[in-house]
């Protein structure tokens, strides 16, 4: 592990998916007292194994449904695979949903502590940075407001803003350069670029072969959970818009 940055070794991920096709809560909940509920086993990652060196920059491709973003969440730990293990090394900043651990109650200000901590932050490192928080974000005076009565762009801002404040090891991103208006995505992509100039390992889910081209120097392609390829970005990047031609 000493030269990598992530491991994941054998990994599989089933999920168990409702089959019944319940109309309502209540009908599934008289179902569930009953044991009537059936189900069916559906595995989104299928015995998926690779390895990142630390600071390369891996894409990762696949179409609709491939477990891309289960993989990311895996990595990330925020689920835990069925089988096999990941292994990774050093602080992780996610960037899978941002914002997902808001309170729409609290003010942008208490969402940004309440944020930090369960990304596992500090709270005297968040004290240190908050202005910078805020300043990035371009909340002004709305950092105050409840976030009930912010916009899904003003949420991703802050968040962003709040996942980029610590310098990790791993940056994990999940198609979130799309954050907010033209202006503010220009300034997001600006601040990655410089986060991986610092040599961080990054694992980027994208369908743009452009994107991976220009980010990435190495790729993987998922179909149906499985790992079918894994090199170089170009060459990936090549046979995925090949796969794509095909579909």
């Amino acid at each position: 592990m000493a030269n990598y940055a992530i491991d994941v070794d054998h990994v599989s991920m089933m999920f168990n998916l409702n089959s019944d096709g319940v109309d309502s809560a209540k009908e599934y909940l008289v179902k569930a007292a009953k044991k009537e509920l059936r189900y069916t086993n559906f595995w989104a990652l299928k015995d998926v194994s690779f390895k990142v060196k630390k600071g390369d920059r891996m894409g990762v491709m696949g179409f609709n449904g491939a477990g891309k973003s289960t993989l990311l969440k895996v990595i990330a730990g925020v689920l835990k695979p069925t089988f096999g293990s990941v292994n990774v090394s050093g602080v992780i900043a996610p960037m899978l949903e941002l914002g997902a651990g808001f309170d729409s109650n609290y003010s942008g200000k208490e969402n940004i502590f309440l944020y930090a901590a369960t990304m596992g932050f500090p709270r005297s490192f968040i004290e240190e940075k908050y202005d910078e928080i805020v300043e990035f974000s371009e909340l002004g005076q709305f950092i105050n407001a409840p976030l009930k009565s912010y916009s899904s762009g003003m949420k991703s801002r802050l968040g962003f803003a709040i996942a980029t404040s610590v310098k990790p090891d791993v940056l994990i991103l999940d198609e979130v350069l799309s954050v907010g208006d033209a202006a503010f995505r220009e300034k997001s992509e600006r601040r990655i670029e410089n986060m991986m100039g610092d040599g961080v390992t990054v694992l980027y889910v994208s369908h743009s072969t452009d994107r991976v081209r220009r980010i990435c120097n190495k790729a993987i392609i998922l179909t149906k959970g499985q790992l079918v390829a894994n090199g170089e970005a170009d060459d990936i990047c090549k046979l995925y818009k090949e796969m794509v031609s095909q579909k």
